[in-house]
C-alpha cells in the first residue's frame, strides 16, 4: 500500500506538467495522468501544486556563537523548516580549536539525535594543521564533500590567504567543493575599532564596520583563487553588486565559481531596519550585513539571470531580549556549557541574545530567524511578483541545492526513484507573518506583520506525513542523515 497525490500539478525545474504521484516506501514510484487509486492512501491536491521539499544548504543550529547559542536547534529548527516546506538541510559542523574535524563532527552529530527533517554537513575549517590537512579526504568518506573557510571574525574562524589556498588545493584532489565566507576580516576588525572609539556603537554601524567594498574584494580574491586552484568554490550569502560581478567576472573566465545570496537580502535595508530605535535594529544583525534597494535589485537579476545559483537562509537565530538569569553564573562554571541543559532544569531563563551587543555592536551575536520563511517570501514576492517562474523557483530552493552538494536526484526533484520529498503548495491560500504564530524558537520575526499568498499546506518526508491539516505528525530521530556524493557538477 502506498500514497497517490492527486490532480495536482508536479512543478519541477524542467517543467510544470499536471501528474499524479505514486510514493510506495520512501520512493516515487511512478508519475502519470489517472494513476489507480486501489489500496493507496490519496491525498487530493486539486488545485494545488506538487513541488520537490526545500533543501536549505546554509544553517546554524544549536551554534555556540558570540557568548551564546542559536536558539534552534535539530529538533525546533526542523520543525520549523518543515512548516516552510523545507525537508533537507545542511549544517556547518564547527571544527574545535586544536581539534580535528572529526572532533566537530562527533559534537554535530550528537546535535542531530534530535532531527526530524533529513540532514547533511559541511565541514567549517578554523584550524588547518598538517594533521587536519591530511585528514581532509577521510571527509569524503564520511559523506561530507563541502569545505567552509571564513576570510573574516579575525582570531575566531578567519583563515589566512595561505591557507585558504593550500584547502582549495586539497579540496580540489578529493572532487569537493570550498565554500568561503568573503569578508576583509582585517579590514572589519580596523573599521570596527575606529567606530567604537567615535562612540559610534549602535546597531546601524555594524553595517558601516562591514561596508560592501570589504565583501566585494574578498569575493574577488576568492574568486581567483579558484581559478589559480581549479578547485569548485561557492560563495555563501552574497549581498551586493560588487560581489556579484566579481563572481560574474570569474563565471565568465570560465572559473568553477558559484554563489548563494539568502532570502533576507532582498528584502531588509539598513536605512529601513538596522536604525530603527531602541535597540531594534540589532534583529537585522547579520554578516555580510544587509544592503540597499539597489543591491536587492542586482540580486534579483542575478537570481533570475544565474549568476546566482541558490537561495538559502543563514539561519541562526537568537532572542531579541534574552533577559538576565543565572544561567550566567552556571554557564561560566561550566566553560560555556550547553544552554540547553540549564533551560530543562529551569525553562523560565533564556540564554542571552541580541542584548549582549547594547553599548557595542561588535559583540550582538550575528544572524537571524529564516528558516521558516524562506521559501514563502520567494514565491511571493518573486513568483507572484513576475520576477521568477514557478521552475526558476524549484531550482533555487530545491534541485540546485541538491545537484551542487552532491544529492541529485535523491533530492531536489519529484521522479521516478527520487525519495518521496513532497510539498503539497496552495498557489492561493494567504497567511501573515508572525513571531505569535511562526515555529522558529525566537521573539521576532523579519517580516512581521507580512501577508504572503502561497504556502505549504501538506508536507511529506520519504513517503511520511510531516504536516498536515491536523498538524505536526514529526518524530525526533526520524530524519536521516544524507551523505553526498564528491565531483559534484559546477552550474
Amino acid at each position: 500500500m502506498g500514497t497517490v497525490f492527486k490532480y495536482g500539478t508536479v512543478i519541477t525545474a524542467g517543467e510544470m506538467t499536471r501528474a499524479d504521484v505514486l510514493v510506495e516506501g520512501e520512493i516515487v514510484t511512478l508519475l502519470g495522468r489517472d494513476i489507480p487509486t486501489d489500496g493507496h492512501t490519496v491525498v487530493d491536491c486539486t488545485g494545488k501544486y506538487l513541488l520537490p521539499g526545500g533543501i536549505d544548504v546554509h544553517t546554524h543550529l544549536d551554534l555556540s556563537f558570540g557568548g551564546t547559542y542559536s536558539n534552534d536547534d535539530f529538533d525546533t529548527g526542523h520543525k520549523a523548516a518543515a512548516y516552510g516546506g523545507t525537508t533537507m538541510h545542511i549544517d556547518f559542523v564547527i571544527q574545535p580549536k586544536g581539534g580535528s574535524l572529526h572532533d566537530g563532527l562527533k559534537e554535530w552529530q550528537q546535535k542531530a539525535k534530535l532531527a526530524q527533517i533529513d540532514y547533511a554537513f559541511h565541514m567549517a575549517i578554523t584550524d588547518l594543521r598538517e594533521d587536519v590537512m591530511a585528514e581532509i579526504p577521510t571527509m569524503v568518506e564520511e559523506g561530507i564533500t563541502s569545505l567552509k573557510l571564513f576570510m573574516a571574525y579575525k582570531n575566531v574562524y578567519q583563515v589566512d590567504d595561505a591557507t585558504l589556498f593550500r584547502a582549495m588545493q586539497q579540496a580540489e584532489k578529493n572532487g569537493m567543493i570550498v565554500m568561503v565566507h568573503a569578508e576583509n576580516g582585517d579590514v572589519v576588525v580596523e573599521l570596527t575599532k575606529k567606530l567604537l572609539e567615535e562612540g559610534k556603537t549602535d546597531p546601524v554601524y555594524h553595517a558601516a564596520s562591514r561596508p560592501a567594498e570589504v565583501e566585494a574584494e574578498a569575493t574577488n580574491r576568492a574568486v581567483m583563487m579558484s581559478g589559480q586552484s581549479g578547485c569548485a568554490l561557492y560563495v555563501v550569502h552574497m549581498t551586493n553588486e560588487g560581489a556579484v560581478e566579481a563572481l560574474r567576472r570569474g563565471r565568465a573566465l570560465g572559473y568553477p565559481v558559484m554563489g548563494e545570496t539568502c532570502v533576507q537580502y532582498f528584502f531588509m535595508t539598513v536605512d529601513e531596519h538596522m536604525a530603527q530605535p531602541n535597540f531594534h535594529g540589532s534583529k537585522y544583525v547579520c554578516s555580510p550585513p544587509i544592503r540597499t534597494k539597489h543591491d536587492q535589485k542586482v540580486l534579483w537579476q542575478a537570481v533570475k539571470d544565474g549568476t546566482l545559483q541558490v537561495v538559502s537562509t543563514d539561519h541562526c537565530d537568537f532572542w531579541f531580549e534574552g533577559g538576565v538569569g543565572p544561567w550566567q553564573e552556571w554557564a561560566a562554571a561550566h566553560n560555556g556549557g550547553e544552554w540547553a541543559a540549564y533551560e530543562a532544569q529551569d525553562p523560565t531563563y533564556r540564554r542571552p541574545g541580541k542584548e549582549l551587543g547594547k553599548g557595542n555592536f561588535a559583540k550582538i551575536p550575528n544572524g537571524l530567524p529564516a528558516i521558516e520563511d524562506r521559501m514563502v517570501m520567494l514565491w511571493h514576492a518573486g513568483v507572484n511578483g513576475g520576477k521568477l517562474t514557478p521552475q526558476r523557483f524549484v531550482e533555487l530552493n530545491c534541485t540546485n541545492p541538491a545537484r551542487i552538494f552532491g544529492m541529485y536526484p535523491k533530492k531536489g526533484t519529484i521522479a521516478v526513484g527520487s525519495d518521496a520529498d513532497i510539498c503539497v503548495w496552495d498557489p492561493h491560500k494567504k497567511h501573515v507573518l508572525s513571531a505569535k504564530t511562526h515555529h522558529m524558537r525566537c521573539d521576532y520575526n523579519l517580516f512581521e506583520g507580512t501577508e504572503v499568498e502561497g504556502v505549504p499546506v501538506i508536507v511529506y518526508q520519504r513517503g511520511v506525513c510531516l504536516l498536515d491539516e491536523n498538524g505536526w505528525h514529526g518524530v525526533n530521530g526520524s530524519g536521516k542523515y544524507v551523505p553526498r556524493a564528491p565531483y559534484a557538477p559546477v552550474l
